[in-house]
């Protein structure tokens, strides 16, 4: 089969390899017809090289049909239309009876103390083959795969891979009372479908900041108070303040992560870091914070006193220094933690199954074919041609 391999730091390449097979009777093969480039796939593209080794096949946001069903698979059949969560989560243990899938003790990282394994994310998530292929084997065929109808576009249930259920998670976690404010650092494809779900589900202001324009345009289309920190810069926190009563926000969502711009002294550790042997490297990211910050310590700042900060960008430094003193003055609640995709689907499926209140039908800004994802990368990092989000078609 084709599939989008790692070989290097911002060096991916469709290379043929051989294809998945059932490995456990509870196993099943999907062949994909759609499968998405996230924000955290940049990550791997240039910062978590240390963890990966070339050949390693990227991808967690796919779905497509059952191609094989292992022996003891009884709920799925050939042909079946499924998409795959990003979390390889049994269904079973204490974690995901707790509704906690990204903890799962079955597929838990122990080597490197890690959370449940992710497919297509590198040796501290197990190192799982990914989605960006033209097959992928997943296992828990009974539990983990979500099953949806035929008939709609892909678009309309893809995102439930990921997308839908990280915004989810971080709007829920970020508490936002009824008809409150909530303000959304980076409007990336998970910021811009956080946005959408925090009014969705009620919240009276929903304030967007970023400095890419497209990203902007894109969220005031949606009935986002959108920011240009361009524009604001160090004077943003009073702008928020003088949007929501001199307070700020009852919630931010933090969907920026390790991407963030500015702070040059961690910008060049990450870089500096990537340049080491991975012997060298992998302690060092494991053990120092290399992390750029500022959107967190901004959501800190933005919230109102006795406010919740949700954090769904992703961040990688184990030391990273937090201001504990200001967030016990204010009083801040804060969460965290990768999206238990399982524990929302319910939730989640009713608004893909009859009339599309989010969105989600358009929300791709380029769709591309599978062997054109080396550019995609590149393009998606450079945020050219109003870039978002990407959808590739093995």
């Amino acid at each position: 089969m084709r599939a989008l391999t790692w070989q290097g730091k911002r060096d991916v390449r469709v290379e043929t390899v051989p294809d998945p097979r059932i490995e456990d009777p509870t196993d099943i093969v999907v062949k994909v017809t759609s499968t998405g480039i996230c924000g955290s796939d940049l990550h791997l593209y240039g910062v978590l090289g240390p963890f990966l080794e070339p050949g390693d096949i990227l991808g967690h946001e796919a779905m497509g049909l059952v191609e094989e069903v292992g022996a003891d698979v009884k709920t799925l059949r050939h042909g079946d239309r499924v998409v795959i969560p990003f979390n390889v989560s049994c269904g079973d243990c204490f974690m995901c009876g707790q509704g906690l899938h990204s903890q799962c003790e079955t597929t838990q990282v122990r080597e490197y103390d890690k959370g449940a394994s992710l497919f297509g994310y590198t040796k501290l998530y197990g190192q799982v083959p990914g989605g960006q292929a033209q097959y992928v084997r997943v296992p828990f065929g009974d539990r983990l795969p979500v099953k949806v109808p035929d008939g709609p576009p892909d678009e309309r249930f893809v995102y439930l891979s990921d997308v839908l259920p990280t915004a989810w998670q971080a709007v829920e976690y970020a508490a936002v009372p009824p008809g409150g404010s909530v303000a959304v650092l980076g409007l990336g494809p998970i910021g811009q479908m956080a946005a959408r779900v925090a009014l969705h589900r009620g919240a009276r202001l929903v304030i967007g900041v970023d400095l890419v324009p497209a990203r902007l345009e894109r969220a005031r289309s949606s009935g986002v108070h959108a920011l240009d920190l361009k524009e604001h810069g160090k004077q943003l926190v009073e702008a928020v303040r003088d949007l929501t009563d001199g307070r700020g926000p009852d919630s931010v969502i933090d969907a920026v992560g390790m991407e963030a711009h500015g702070a040059p002294l961690a910008s060049a550790a990450q870089r500096f870091t990537g340049l080491l042997p991975d012997a060298v490297a992998r302690p060092l990211m494991e053990r120092a914070g290399v992390d750029r910050l500022t959107a967190l310590y901004t959501a800190i700042d933005l919230v109102r006193r006795g406010g919740t900060v949700s954090v769904s960008g992703v961040y990688g430094g184990a030391a990273d220094p937090m201001p504990l003193l200001t967030m016990f003055d204010k009083q801040i609640q804060l969460r965290m933690g990768q999206a238990n995709v399982r524990a929302w689907v319910d939730d989640i499926m009713p608004l893909l199954e009859d009339s599309d209140p989010l969105g989600v039908e358009g929300f791709a800004t380029h769709t591309m074919p599978l062997d054109e994802a080396p550019r995609a990368y590149a393009m998606f990092l450079a945020k050219e041609d109003g870039m978002i989000k990407t959808l590739l078609q093995p």
